[in-house]
């Protein structure tokens, strides 16, 4: 029987649920309008620490860290409100790095010693971290690693390079999946350790950055090995909670394309008429509700099953690949409704595609999604 280590919440009528959404709304909209988000995305680093530091004090940082170790002690159908709200809102910098993977990451593995160690000054914003998985393009499963840790004494030594890595430019601690002869094991590793070089690299969506990491003759010792044993399983599930995420800020994004998208149709005229009363858009409009809603069951029933890891494998990947495709659907069709304008760098539709299609591609594609999807049912 499958471990069931949370209870099943419904989304439906709590006030607690209702009040995150609305504080995170209004927060995001009052601080972090479009404009902002133009700004932080033509900076260097596209992130503000004033921001984060924001982010923790309202205890979204530590969200789905126990309290005992200074979190908020919340779960995922908490944790996908916030990113539905996010994803609305385009949110730059590390949340989803940091927040979500990393922390995910050392919750699957660290022994106790080490989360006392480490969740604290991730829950208080005090530290950033992120997860440097994947190799190679499309190299979502774990057998596309070839980065490799050997033992030299009380020491590891570390020879790969990361890519795809989210945040990586901004993280102070960084956790690194390397191959040992025992199997996968997650590395943390300072991210100013000699022989560790982190690089920016170009990306479509500039409200989410990436980097590439570059390990040489990295030497950790041995403390810095997660929990001391392989993490196969960890990585996998670690990946399963990310897709949840993902298809959450998916959702806020879809739901925020066919908000502007109605907008427009009832605002644009053409011909002495609104442009929603021809069939045509109205079509268009109708079936985006169809897909976002269709997508936010999918994502709003992983969030809640993540506690089940058998029905976890199930939930996630279909998540994945439902969110994706209604997302990036969704951003497409609102700038053909936008005619001309949507096309333009003037206009917020372009940041949702641009996000849309990089989402799509982050933690694995919709085919990959649905790959997962069989191989959980026993296709």
């Amino acid at each position: 029987m499958a471990e069931q280590t949370a209870p099943i919440v419904s989304y439906a009528g709590t006030d607690e649920i209702d009040l995150i959404r609305s504080t995170a709304r209004q927060f995001l909209a009052d601080r972090l309008d479009l404009d902002v988000v133009r700004d932080l995305m033509m900076s260097d680093d596209g992130f503000e620490q004033g921001l984060w530091k924001e982010f923790a004090d309202l205890g979204w940082a530590g969200l789905i860290i126990d309290e005992e170790y200074g979190g908020a002690g919340l779960g995922f159908v908490e944790l996908s409100v916030i990113l539905e709200e996010m994803g609305r809102a385009l949110t730059p910098g590390p949340f989803l790095a940091s927040s979500v993977l990393a922390t995910a990451a050392i919750q699957q593995t660290a022994t106790a010693e080490q989360k006392a160690a480490l969740l604290p000054p991730l829950a208080s914003g005090e530290i950033i971290a992120t997860l440097a998985l994947f190799e190679q393009p499309r190299g979502w499963d774990l057998s596309s690693l070839e980065c490799a840790a050997r033992r030299d004494g009380n020491s590891w030594v570390i020879e790969g390079t990361k890519r795809h890595v989210l945040d990586g430019h901004l993280a102070d601690q960084i956790v690194v999946a390397a191959r040992t002869d025992g199997g996968v094991g997650l590395f943390l590793i300072d991210a100013a350790v000699p022989g560790m070089t982190v690089s920016q690299i170009p990306v479509l969506d500039p409200t989410r950055r990436q980097a590439e990491v570059a390990l040489d003759s990295v030497r950790v010792d041995d403390g810095a090995l997660l929990g001391g044993v392989r993490a196969d399983a960890a990585i996998v599930k670690t990946l399963a909670l990310g897709a949840v995420a993902l298809a959450a800020e998916q959702v806020g994004g879809a739901q925020r394309c066919l908000e502007m998208s109605v907008e427009h149709a009832k605002t644009r005229y053409q011909f002495g008429r609104a442009i929603g009363s021809y069939q045509a858009i109205k079509h268009r409009c109708a079936e985006m509700l169809l897909k976002v809603e269709h997508a936010k069951s999918a994502a709003y029933h992983a969030a809640r099953v993540t506690g089940d890891s058998e029905e976890l494998g199930i939930a996630a990947p279909l998540a994945g690949s439902v969110c994706s495709e209604a997302y990036l659907w969704a951003a497409g069709e609102t700038i053909q409704i936008h005619g001309g304008i949507g096309f333009t760098w003037e206009h917020d539709a372009h940041l949702h595609l641009k996000r849309a299609k990089s989402s799509s591609l982050l933690l694995g594609d919709p085919r990959y999604h649905r790959s997962r999807l069989g191989d959980a049912l026993g296709f």
